[in-house]
């Protein structure tokens, strides 16, 4: 942003409007200047009649068709000698340049609303009591002159203050002088300059900036703090701090206060929303990440509870970074739930129905949790704590159907980790995981299929082929004949048929090419 002050009288177009000082801007421009200074962008005034060559279905031409369509217009009689390929790559080039104009336009449309828009008494671009006129540039070529006062300028910014004081106290200019003229170019924002300048002649700026938005105020904030203008930094660090934000909002503010500074006037109350440094934080990320597991698990109602699971699990994973949840907390849930689920279970055994509810509650939890462990690759524990529990596998029967198969989801859930290589653990833990919990999970099968929704019936199959296969050959052999002998007599039993080919290949035709390869590879070391 450049300063410049001269006393030298300038000519300026009416409504406040200097002309153009370069002499390399297109004559458009200067056309469209023609133009607001006759009043053509005023609401107020009437449009002009519309020429004969313009279509008579449209009421009234717009500003560049009347532009376009003067007498002797070379882009006109240009575009005519042409050839049609020449023709339609200028029409392309001529419709970029009436849009960006077209945008400046409206830009400039607005301003003209600003400058004219004043409250009774407000003295804001009243050419009667100014002694000063400020012209604002941007680099896009829109220039506005307007009549401020140095006493109000100085009084409010410290930019100001430290340009104007000096020099002025230098001139002494007579009442009857021409006024002082100031001029700042490459304005970023020209529209937003000129709102925090009328910011300073405004008794209650509160209540003026509530009729802006997020993205304005954020505009004048900048502005304000360019030219040290304190009561519109804090008015609009006081917006922020009550106004609400969207998440695209957030960032731009996070952003923009990082790179002005501000701490020490107010920003950090701003942040308290957003950073962690900035709030006070009642306890540790894991103390409250836990806390919400519980809640969770341990809610009454269950759609709700269903969502807040799928909730709880995006942030989880859109988070992971290792340090938000500790895997002794999630374990920690993890017991809660095993065990209400061991003693429900053991109780419904023994022909006590109770609360045998509780069982598909705890088994959903653990599967819930079983899904974080898992996402977070800290679930070969799980494996081994659920292995172990042949207490329960053993009286399964003597639970009705109906109220147990939610155990085996869990069980499932462990097949197609272990068939992912999600859950790498020994070899002896995962064949006791077949022998204790292979059998139950046959005979819930059916009813898994029919009451469990979203079960991925093929997806569950090749996750205990693939469980099987990574076992020792001969482990493999009791494991797969047992299924064999289970799958032919068994209506309903999940079909494995890929892995038992795998098996077999491996088992009988590979084991017979390494008998045949035998008596040569003897041979060859004879020889040897």
């Amino acid at each position: 942003m450049d300063f410049s002050t001269t006393t030298t009288t300038t000519s300026t177009a009416a409504n406040g409007y200097s002309s153009p000082r370069d002499s390399s801007i297109p004559s458009s421009f200067t056309k469209f200047n023609s133009a607001l200074t006759a009043g053509l962008l005023n609401p107020m005034s009437s449009p002009p009649p519309p020429p004969a060559m313009l279509d008579k279905s449209r009421a009234s031409p717009t500003l560049f068709e009347m532009m376009s369509s003067e007498a002797g217009s070379p882009v006109q009689i240009q575009n005519l000698a042409l050839p049609s390929s020449s023709r339609t790559t200028n029409a392309n080039r001529s419709h970029l340049v009436i849009s960006a104009q077209d945008k400046q336009a409206l830009a400039m449309q607005r301003i003209s609303n600003l400058l004219m828009t004043r409250s009774p008494g407000n003295q804001f671009n009243d050419p009667a009591s100014s002694d000063v006129k400020l012209t604002l540039s941007s680099k896009d070529g829109i220039s506005i002159t307007m009549c401020v006062h140095r006493q109000i300028l100085v009084a409010h910014s410290r930019f100001f203050a430290v340009k104007l004081s000096d020099r002025w106290s230098k001139q002494q200019m007579a009442p009857s002088s021409s006024p002082y003229i100031v001029e700042i170019s490459d304005c970023d924002d020209v529209e937003v300059y000129i709102e925090t300048l009328m910011l300073m002649y405004c008794r209650d700026l509160r209540k003026k900036m509530m009729r802006h938005d997020v993205s304005r105020v954020l505009g004048i904030l900048k502005v304000s703090a360019a030219i040290g203008f304190d009561a519109g930094v804090l008015s609009c660090l006081e917006y922020l701090e009550a106004a609400p934000w969207s998440e695209d909002e957030e960032c731009r503010i996070a952003s923009l206060l990082s790179e002005l500074h501000l701490e020490n006037v107010g920003a950090t109350e701003v942040l308290r929303r957003v950073s962690i440094e900035a709030s006070q934080n009642n306890g540790s990320n894991d103390e409250v990440l836990l806390n919400l597991l519980h809640i969770v698990l341990e809610g009454k109602d269950e759609k709700a509870r269903r969502d807040m699971k799928t909730l709880v699990s995006k942030m989880l994973r859109e988070n992971s970074s290792g340090n938000d949840l500790r895997k002794e907390s999630l374990y920690l849930a993890c017991d809660g739930c095993l065990h209400k689920l061991k003693r429900q279970f053991l109780q419904a055994a023994e022909s006590d129905l109770e609360n045998v509810d509780q069982i598909a509650r705890q088994a959903d939890n653990l599967h819930w949790i079983l899904d974080i462990l898992i996402d977070r690759q800290i679930a070969e524990d799980f494996l081994v704590m659920w292995s172990s529990l042949s207490e329960l596998s053993d009286v399964h029967g003597k639970v009705p159907v109906v109220h147990r198969f939610e155990i085996s989801r869990v069980t499932a859930r462990i097949f197609v980790g272990i068939g992912k290589g999600q859950i790498l653990t020994p070899k002896e833990v995962r064949c006791l995981l077949l022998r204790n919990w292979l059998t139950p999970f046959y005979d819930d099968f059916a009813w898994m299929k029919r009451a469990s929704k979203g079960l991925d019936r093929y997806l569950v199959e090749d996750g205990l082929s693939n469980t099987i296969l990574t076992l020792p050959l001969a482990w493999q052999q009791e494991f797969f004949l047992a299924w064999f002998d289970r799958f032919l007599n068994s209506n309903d039993c999940p079909n494995i048929q890929r892995g038992f080919e795998v098996w077999w290949r491996r088992a009988f035709w590979r084991r017979k090419e390494q008998s045949q390869e035998e008596p040569a590879r003897l041979r060859n070391i004879d020889n040897s």
